[in-house]
C-alpha cells in the first residue's frame, strides 16, 4: 500500500514550454530533507532534491507538486494517490515551517520587491476584499487588474478569493445581473474572470472550472465590452457541441474529465484572446492543467481493457451500422490525438497496446470504406502509427497472407485511396505519399541479425504494390496509334490535360524519384524490364510545366548516379529524344525547363559521361548547334572530338603501314641472305682445318636459329599478303598483339578508355613498344652474327 500511496511520475518544464516526462517510481523524504525518486523499472535515481527553506513548493488538483529548483527548471511530482501527495506535501510544509492548508509555501520574487512589499501596511495580511455587491464590482475589477505584476500580491488575492468562497459569489451576482440584463455589470464581471484567469493559480482553477461553476465562468466571459452583442459559448457547449458516446463510459470520473478537459481547452483556445508574449506566460498554469487532465484520460482509458476491446469488436464488426463505425473511428483519431501529449515512453506504451488490439487490420476495412469522413479520420490514425513506428506496420504488412488478392493489402488500400482523393488539391494525397515515403524509407529500416528488413520488405513492395503504385502513370503514359495520325497533323503522345491528374502524376514521379535515389537494385530492373523512363519522358509532353519538370527530375537522378547499366538502357532507346524536342519546343524562352534542361547537358559534359556524350553528339549534333546562349552543347562536341582524336592515336600505336611493313620484310630477308652467304664461304674453309665431325655440329646448331627466324618472318609476311589481296587491313604489329591479347597472368596496360592523365604512360609505352616491335628482327640478326663468328674464329 504504501508503494500504491507514493507512486509518481516525475515531470521537467522544457523551453517549448511542454512538460517532458522522465520517468515512474517512488518518491521518499530522507531526514536530510530531500526529496528522491527511484525509478521503478531499474531502480535508478530519477530525482534527487534538496527541500530548501526559500523555494516555493505548489500543490494542485490534490495530486500535483510544483516548484522551481533553478531560473530554468520546473519540476513536478504527479502522485498516483492523493493521500501519497497529502504525505509528501506536510513533510515539505514541516521543513519550510508552514501549515500544510496552504497550497503554495511561498512566492519567487526577487529582494527588491520583497522589501517594497514588506513597507506596505497590508504586507502581512491577506487582502481586503470589497462586498461582492453590484456596486462595488469596478472597485473589484480594479484591484484584480492592478495585482496581476506582483506575484506576492497575486498569491495574496488567490488566498483572499479561496478562503471567503468569494468565486461562487461572484458567480451567483452574475447570474442575477443577467436576469436583471445589467450590461455594464457584467462586462465588469468579464474584466474579473478573465483577470482571475490570468492569477495562474490552479487552486482557482479548481473552483473556477468545477461542474457547478464552469459554465457559469463561460457566461462571463461572453460579455467582452468591445463586442456589441455577447458571444454564443455557453449555447455552442450545450447545444451544438454533443458527447458521444461511442461506448458508454461507466467510469464518473472519467466521464467527468473529459467533460471539463474540452471545456478548459474552448476557453483556452476560443474564448481568450490571442495572448502577448507577456501574457502567455500568465496562463502556463491553465496549459498544464489541460495537458495533465489530457494525461490522465488516456491512461484511464488505456488501464480499460474491457472498453477498448468492445470498441475493436465493434469497429471490425461487419454489421456495425456505416454511422456508427464513423463515430468509433472518430474516437480513435481523437484518442491518437490525445496520446500526443504523453512522452516517449508512455506513447510506446500506448501505441503497443493499440497494435495488440489489432488497430491495423482494423484500418485495412475502414480506409477501403466509400465513407470521406472515415477515410480522413483513418488517414489521420494511420499516420500516428507510421509516425510512430515504421517497422510496426512494415511488419504487420509481410505478415498479411501472401494467397489474399493483392487490392486488398494494406499499403496497396493506402496507394489507392491517394490516387483516388477526391480533393482538387489533393491534400489527402500528399498527406498519404508523405507516409509511403516514410514506410520505404531504407533508412528508417532495421537490419537485426535475424533478418534484412530493408531487402525483405523492398521484395515484398516492388512484387505486390510497385504495379498499384505506377498504374496510373502508365495509363496516362500510353503510346499513341500511327494510324490516327497518319495523314494528320502530328499529335502529342497521350498527355494529362486535368490539372488534378497531373498533380497525382507528380505525386507519383516523386515518390519515383525517390526510389531511384535510395533502391539502386529493385528500382533498376522495375525501370529497365517496364521501360519505365519512355513512359516518363513521354510528359515532356505536358502542358503543365511542373508534370515535365517532375518527368525531367526522373532522367536527371538517374543519369546523376552515373551507372552505365543506365547509360546503355538511354543510349539504346534513344531517350534523349523527347528532351531534346522539349529543348527545341520552347525556344529562346528563359525560364525554368530551360535551365533544368541545359543543366541535365552540362552535367554530363562536366563528368565526361563518354557513352551518353558519344551519343548526343551522334545523333543531335545539327538540331543542336544552333544554341549558342551557353556553351554547353559546343563543350560536348569538343569532349566527344578529343576522345576521338585520343582513340585514333591509340590505335597508331599499335597498327603499322601496310606498305611500310612489306618494305621492312623486304630489307629483313635481304639481310638474311648476305649473312647466309657469309657462312657458307666460312664453313668451307673451316673444314680443311678442323675435324668434319665437330664442324658439322656447329654449322646444324647456326642453321637450326637462322631456320627458326626465316620461318617466323615467313609467316608474317604470308598473313600480311594474304590480308592486304583481300582488301584488309595489315596485321597489327606484335606489341599490337599483345595489347589487344594479354598473356596469362598479366593485365593489358591499354584501358578501355583513355584520359589526359595517361599521356606521359602512353609515351613511355609506345618507346617499350618500339622496342619490342624490332625484337624478331634483332634475333635474327644475332642468330647469324653468332654464325658468323663462330666460323671466323675457326
Amino acid at each position: 500500500m504504501s508503494d500504491t500511496r507514493r507512486r509518481v511520475k516525475v515531470y521537467t518544464l522544457n523551453e517549448e514550454r511542454q512538460w517532458e516526462d522522465r520517468g515512474t517510481g517512488h518518491v521518499c523524504c530522507s531526514e536530510a530533507a530531500s526529496l528522491t525518486v527511484t525509478g521503478e523499472a531499474d531502480g535508478s535515481v530519477l530525482l534527487e532534491s534538496r527541500i530548501s527553506p526559500d523555494t516555493a513548493y505548489q500543490k494542485q488538483q490534490d495530486t500535483l507538486i510544483v516548484w522551481s529548483e533553478a531560473e530554468n527548471c520546473d519540476l513536478a511530482l504527479s502522485f498516483q494517490e492523493k493521500a501519497g501527495c497529502d504525505e509528501i506535501w506536510e513533510k515539505i510544509c514541516q521543513v519550510q515551517g508552514k501549515d500544510p492548508s496552504v497550497e503554495i509555501t511561498q512566492d519567487p520574487v526577487d529582494e527588491s520587491e520583497e522589501e517594497r512589499f514588506e513597507d506596505t501596511p497590508e504586507s502581512g495580511h491577506l487582502l481586503e476584499l470589497p462586498p461582492c455587491e453590484p456596486e462595488r464590482l469596478e472597485e473589484l475589477a480594479e484591484l484584480v487588474t492592478s495585482v496581476l505584476p506582483s506575484p506576492v500580491r497575486r498569491e495574496k488575492l488567490a488566498l483572499a478569493l479561496l478562503s471567503s468562497g468569494y468565486i461562487r459569489k461572484l458567480l451567483q451576482l452574475f447570474r442575477a445581473s443577467e436576469e436583471a440584463d445589467d450590461r455594464r455589470g457584467l462586462q465588469q464581471l468579464y474584466q474579473i474572470v478573465r483577470g482571475l484567469l490570468f492569477l495562474n493559480k490552479a487552486t482557482l482553477f479548481e473552483v473556477m472550472f468545477s461542474d457547478d461553476c464552469i459554465m457559469d465562468v463561460v457566461g462571463c466571459l461572453e460579455y467582452e465590452p468591445a463586442l456589441l452583442q455577447p458571444k454564443s459559448h455557453r449555447e455552442f457547449l450545450t447545444k451544438t457541441a454533443r458527447f458521444r458516446e461511442v461506448i458508454p463510459i461507466t467510469d464518473s470520473e472519467l466521464r467527468q474529465k473529459i467533460h471539463q478537459t474540452y471545456r478548459v481547452q474552448y476557453i483556452q483556445d476560443i474564448i481568450l484572446p490571442t495572448q502577448s508574449v507577456f501574457e502567455d506566460n500568465f496562463l502556463s498554469t491553465l496549459s498544464s492543467f489541460i495537458f495533465f487532465n489530457k494525461v490522465e484520460i488516456v491512461s484511464m482509458l488505456q488501464e480499460d481493457e474491457k472498453f477498448l476491446t468492445e470498441v475493436f469488436a465493434q469497429l471490425t464488426d461487419e454489421a456495425t451500422e456505416d454511422s456508427k463505425r464513423r463515430e468509433l473511428v472518430n474516437f480513435f483519431k481523437e484518442f491518437c490525438a490525445f496520446s500526443q501529449t504523453l512522452q516517449p515512453q508512455n506513447r510506446d506504451a500506448f501505441f503497443k497496446t493499440l497494435a495488440n488490439l489489432g488497430i491495423l487490420p482494423a484500418l485495412e476495412i475502414v480506409m477501403g470504406m466509400e465513407d470521406v469522413q472515415v477515410k480522413a479520420a483513418a488517414t489521420d490514425i494511420f499516420s500516428y502509427l507510421v509516425e510512430f513506428s515504421p517497422s510496426m506496420v512494415r511488419e504487420f504488412v509481410m505478415q498479411e497472407p501472401q494467397q489474399a488478392d493483392d487490392d486488398v493489402l494494406l499499403i496497396n488500400v493506402v496507394i489507392k485511396q491517394m490516387i483516388c482523393d477526391s480533393d482538387p488539391e489533393l491534400g489527402g494525397a500528399v498527406q498519404l505519399m508523405g507516409l509511403l515515403r516514410t514506410l520505404i524509407d531504407p533508412e528508417n529500416m532495421l537490419a537485426p541479425a535475424s533478418k534484412t528488413e530493408k531487402s525483405e520488405f523492398l521484395s515484398f513492395f516492388y512484387k505486390y504494390c510497385m504495379h498499384v503504385l505506377t498504374a496510373p502513370l502508365l495509363a496516362n503514359t500510353a503510346e499513341e496509334d500511327p494510324d490516327l495520325t497518319e495523314g494528320a497533323a502530328k499529335v502529342n503522345p497521350v498527355c494529362p490535360d486535368n490539372f488534378q491528374t497531373a498533380q497525382l502524376l507528380a505525386l507519383i514521379l516523386e515518390l519515383l524519384t525517390f526510389c531511384v535515389e535510395h533502391h539502386s537494385y529493385h528500382i533498376k530492373s522495375y525501370i529497365m524490364t517496364r521501360d519505365l523512363l519512355r513512359r516518363v519522358l513521354t510528359l515532356m509532353n505536358s502542358r503543365h510545366s511542373f508534370l515535365a519538370l517532375c518527368a525531367l527530375r526522373f532522367m536527371r537522378r538517374i543519369i546523376g548516379l552515373k551507372d552505365e547499366y543506365y547509360n546503355r538502357y538511354i543510349v539504346k532507346g534513344n531517350l534523349f529524344e523527347p528532351v531534346i524536342n522539349a529543348l527545341l519546343d520552347n525556344g529562346t524562352r528563359y525560364n525554368l525547363l530551360n535551365s533544368a534542361i541545359i543543366e541535365l547537358f552540362e552535367f554530363i559534359r562536366v563528368e565526361d559521361i563518354k557513352s551518353l556524350i558519344a551519343h548526343i553528339v551522334d545523333n543531335f549534333t545539327t538540331a543542336l548547334e544552333s544554341i549558342e546562349y551557353v556553351q554547353t552543347f559546343k563543350g560536348l562536341k569538343g569532349r566527344y572530338e578529343q576522345e576521338k582524336e585520343r582513340q585514333s592515336r591509340g590505335f597508331s600505336r599499335y597498327r603499322r603501314d601496310a606498305r611500310s611493313f612489306e618494305e621492312d620484310e623486304d630489307t629483313w630477308l635481304n639481310e638474311d641472305e648476305e649473312e647466309e652467304d657469309v657462312a657458307d664461304a666460312g664453313l668451307d674453309k673451316c673444314k680443311s682445318d678442323y675435324g668434319t665431325f665437330m664442324e658439322s655440329e656447329k654449322v646444324k646448331e647456326s642453321q637450326d636459329k637462322e631456320n627458326q627466324a626465316k620461318r617466323k618472318f615467313s609467316f608474317c609476311h604470308s598473313a600480311g599478303a594474304a590480308n592486304t589481296a583481300n582488301g584488309s587491313r595489315p596485321p597489327p604489329s606484335a606489341s599490337s598483339s599483345r595489347a589487344a591479347a594479354p598473356p596469362s597472368g598479366q593485365t593489358a596496360r591499354t584501358g578501355l578508355v583513355d584520359y589526359p592523365d595517361d599521356e606521359d604512360e602512353e609515351e613511355e609505352e609506345e618507346e617499350e613498344d618500339t622496342d619490342e616491335e624490332q625484337s624478331p628482327r634483332t634475333l635474327a640478326g644475332l642468330a647469324g652474327l653468332a654464325a658468323l663468328i663462330e666460323l671466323k674464329s675457326c
